[in-house]
């Protein structure tokens, strides 16, 4: 059928369904009245209107729509729709069946893009909803649908009032899954309605990509105990020339050693592939995009007799061509695989610089005869490894840690702890030969990757670290990272799932991921938990300024009038452990620092032993690094500052404390509001609600005391000043006070063992760290008694009075335009105002501070000038001429009073304290 012929038949159906609405009687229905029949007519003969996912939303709509008392049919002609109410057509905008709904001027070539108008069909209401790509239109009825859903009055969830075009802020919004304990994976793995619900919820939040992944139970292939999967390939596919490579099970998955070997069945490999294609074609089914993820590619482990399962067959001469042509079955087997995520660093299992491994593994990419995504992950990643992987003519992705292995603030950290700095004189032999020499600076950010003409683009995976086990949710915090997701042309976010690491190193228990002890509030499947959470994300990433009432529905269907309350509160708490990774960082990595069971850090030097290893030295609570230590000050360093007299710009650990205060205050007096006013507030999902918000401000007001105990305790250790003392051991109480009246709630909440490893630090309870905050308590108070009396000086008594009192930044009314380019090889100018007036101000003095987007390198600054009503300097020339983009920010000093920063932070730490510009000119 030619063009034309289409175009006059579309065009009678546009006629014949104008007339259905007059000969049908639809001029009945009038704003007033009330929708009884519903026809969702699809172009049939446009291919993605008619598309599996759009009929799979479409359907979804249909479902929505009868549950609310609605007749509701999908038809693909006006003939079948007769006697409707309404019409929802869901075709492309320049269909002629779009003809009568109002056009336009907003236009996107995003394939993500929505589109959706009121319109009238003869007298008929009628909404079209349209797109570009499949998931356009998949978000646009499945928006309908929500609204249909969870509105008081679900006819108003077919009304638009104006015209509606959306379109995504990133390109990647994905959500990923990791099967990391055969004990407690199993189940969701297995679960096929588990997987129909949970790809629902993320689609209908506006994710675009999932990612299942395998290989991630252990950070080394060593001490191996649960390695289910661990080395996915021979637990789901036998591959032709290599029969005898096989899965021996040594244990249980309680542990317990068999008396002998026992082969993996072949039925259980062929269940664990055919889920593996459940997922991939369900995902497909919905319009995601489906990547698989493959960790770890070593079959033998070191140092690991508890070994669950033993891989036998293979050597190292077979190794690579062996994983090569599993993978290609893999990609032959599950059609809707779009792309694989790998790490391909010395905790793969594969030495750093065997090139020639992952040369003969991306064969099987390049020959599998479809587009298919590398998405490496970026620890210890060179040139080289670009290289090979752009070979495959693939793109290419470097999936970055976007804030080390933890949650922190919505912002890329403006600078890298000092343990990370690259060291250019260092050099490091064995499988770590790059990601623990020349390329360290790698392992936990962007590193240099923001390079003119990469072959890569970078991708930024957020960690599961600070707030992975209790439920957090803050349109804020969201917002930010939405905005920063696309850093300086970055692709966008993955997101590890909450649980991704429970029961991790073969620490999982029986009875549920959420390790509730009171089972009435487990809910049906862990996902359910985090609900809201999905959706905060998914939306937020998809448009960063989205309308609140997409999440207040939502909230309003569990929670009624209280539901703003609700969302106040969880806000409040979930910004709390965020502030604590981003000012106080004992360890970059969450297997170590887990502040939601926080393993006490001590004050005291020797008190007991540092149980963080990457963390400066002398180990002890005053030098932990932040983890932005360009925006944040340490403990010790602030101390120092404070008995020299200096001013410091830096955010100081007692600003940290007042902030965690105000959210904690702020938490507890909106959730204190939803109590005494919620319907229900015994109902199972307030409840989950409300106790992980008291523990998160529980937690939020341990740090604060903490800290500012820190600060007393460092002012008697700097200056010998007894009175700092006894301050300090009134903080550490009033910490120790706040944990003990959170550990003893949660007592009843959550089970004693809490796994996430198989060492104390990563499983257990929140009652069991008490001894270690005691004891540090009790070494603390014998300092200070030991201290001989001594006259302090009068630098300590200052330093007291500004660490007791209220510290407020000082306020100006800062101006600065942004420049939006960059010429390489020309000087940038750079302007700020900084006051209401055009008068200089002498006491004010002001630098500028600059850097390359690359955290191999160090800030560099230059002072201001005041000129033609404002402050002006400029980034050099010869450092504008580099493949990097720039940041930049303003330290401001007023003489002998204050020193601040601009634009600094916001009242709810959401926003970027610096500029980034990355569009370069030549």
């Amino acid at each position: 059928m030619t063009s034309d012929s289409l175009a006059i038949l579309q065009r009678r159906d546009f006629l014949k369904l104008a007339g259905a609405a007059s000969v049908y009687g639809l001029s009945r229905s009038t704003a007033g009245a009330s929708l009884r029949r519903i026809a969702i007519l699809i172009d049939a003969r446009d291919a993605t209107a008619s598309s599996i996912p759009v009929r799979r939303a479409a359907e979804q709509l249909r479902k929505d729509s009868a549950a609310r008392g609605w007749t509701c049919a999908l038809v693909q002609s006006a003939d079948q729709a007769a006697g409707s109410d309404m019409w929802i057509v869901v075709a492309p905008r320049n269909s002629p069946l779009a003809g009568w709904f109002p056009a336009s001027s907003a236009n996107s070539s995003n394939a993500d893009s929505t589109f959706l108008a009121s319109g009238r069909l003869g007298q008929a209401p009628a909404l079209l909803v349209s797109g570009i790509g499949a998931r356009g239109y998949v978000y646009g009825l499945l928006e309908v649908a929500e609204r249909v859903r969870f509105a008081s009055d679900p006819e108003a969830g077919f009304q638009f009032a104006e015209t509606m075009v959306e379109e995504p802020a990133n390109q990647v919004r994905a959500v990923s899954r990791y099967f990391c304990s055969e004990l407690e994976d199993k189940p969701w793995y297995y679960g096929k309605d588990f997987w129909r619900e949970y790809l629902d919820v993320l689609i209908a939040s506006r994710f675009n990509r999932f990612t299942l992944a395998y290989g991630l139970e252990y950070d080394f292939p060593r001490g191996v105990t649960d390695d289910y999967l661990h080395f996915p390939y021979p637990y789901l596919v036998e591959v032709p020339g290599y029969s005898q490579v096989q899965v021996l099970q040594l244990a249980s998955p309680e542990g317990k050693r068999l008396a002998s070997p026992v082969p993996l069945p072949a039925s259980e490999r062929e269940k664990n592939m055919e889920m593996l294609r459940f997922v991939a074609a369900e995902a497909g089914a919905r319009g995601l995009h489906f990547q698989l993820g493959i960790w770890t590619h070593a079959y033998e482990w070191t140092a690991s007799p508890n070994a669950y399962h033993h891989i036998d067959g293979l050597t190292p001469e077979s190794h690579a061509a062996y994983c090569r042509d599993a993978l290609a079955i893999l990609l032959r087997e599950c059609p809707q695989i779009g792309g694989l995520t790998m790490r391909v660093h010395g905790e793969s299992g594969i030495p750093e610089g065997s090139y020639q491994f992952w040369a003969t593994l991306f064969q099987a990419i390049s020959g599998c005869g479809r587009t298919i995504e590398i998405d490496m992950h970026a620890k210890g990643v060179n040139q080289t490894m670009v290289d090979i992987a752009s070979a495959t003519g693939m793109p290419v992705k470097l999936g970055a840690k976007y804030s080390a292995e933890h949650q922190s603030l919505g912002y890329n950290q403006a600078d890298i702890r000092a343990l990370e700095i690259p060291k250019p004189d260092h050099v490091e032999s064995g499988p770590f030969s790059l990601s623990g020499g020349a390329r360290l600076f790698t392992r936990y950010g962007y590193a240099d990757f923001f390079q003119q003409g990469s072959k890569s683009q970078l991708l930024f995976r957020l960690w599961p670290g600070s707030q992975r086990h209790l439920l957090s949710g803050d349109p804020e915090l969201c917002a930010a990272y939405a905005r920063t997701s696309h850093f300086c042309g970055a692709a966008g976010i993955d997101l590890m799932e909450p649980l991704t690491f429970k029961g991790r190193e073969g620490s999982g228990h029986p009875g549920g991921r959420c390790a509730y002890s009171d089972q009435s509030l487990n809910p049906k499947t862990d996902w359910e938990k985090f609900e809201y959470y999905y959706r905060l994300w998914g939306r937020h990433l998809y448009d960063p300024d989205v309308n609140p009432e997409v999440w207040r529905r939502y909230l309003r269907r569990d929670f009624g009038p209280d539901a703003e309350a609700v969302e106040t509160a969880l806000a409040n708490a979930s910004r709390l452990l965020p502030l604590v990774t981003s000012a106080h960082l004992p360890s970059a990595s969450n297997h170590a620092f887990w502040p939601e069971i926080n393993t006490n850090m001590p004050i005291v030097l020797g008190s007991e032993l540092s149980p963080y290893g990457d963390t400066p030295s002398p180990k002890c609570f005053a030098t932990v690094s932040p983890l932005d230590p360009q925006m944040f000050s340490t403990v010790s360093d602030y101390v120092h500052d404070l008995l020299a007299g200096k001013l410091d710009p830096k955010y100081s650990p007692i600003e940290v404390a007042q902030w965690l205060e105000a959210f904690a205050g702020a938490s507890g007096e909106a959730l204190a509001n939803a109590r005494i006013k919620a319907a229900a507030p015994a109902s199972a999902a307030f409840r989950r609600i409300e106790e992980d918000v008291l523990i998160q401000n529980g937690l939020g007001l341990f740090f604060a005391a903490k800290l500012r105990s820190g600060v007393f305790f460092e002012i008697f250790n700097q200056s010998g000043n007894r009175e700092a003392g006894r301050l300090a051991v009134t903080q550490y109480q009033a910490a120790r006070q706040a944990w003990v009246k959170m550990a003893e709630r949660a007592r009843n909440i959550y089970m004693p063992d809490i796994s996430y490893g198989d060492v104390p630090m990563r499983r257990g309870h929140w009652t069991d760290r008490l001894a270690q905050i005691d004891e540090d308590i009790a070494a603390m108070q014998k300092a200070i008694d030991a201290a001989p009396d001594s006259t302090a000086p009068a630098a300590a008594e200052r330093a007291l009075k500004v660490a007791g009192s209220v510290q407020n930044r000082p306020y100006s009314n800062c101006r600065h335009a942004a420049p939006a380019s960059f010429h390489s090889g020309q000087p940038l100018s750079l302007w700020l105002a900084a006051s209401t007036s055009s008068e200089h101000d002498p006491q004010i003095m002001v630098r500028l501070n600059y850097r390359h987007v690359n955290q191999g390198e160090r800030w560099r600054f230059v002072d201001m000038q005041w000129a033609d009503g404002g402050y002006r300097a400029a980034i050099p020339d010869e450092y504008t001429e580099s493949p990097f983009p720039l940041q930049y920010y303003f330290e401001l000093r007023r003489e002998n009073e204050a020193a601040w920063l601009y634009p600094g932070f916001n009242a709810t730490l959401s926003n970027q304290p610096y500029y980034a510009v990355w569009e370069r000119k030549s």
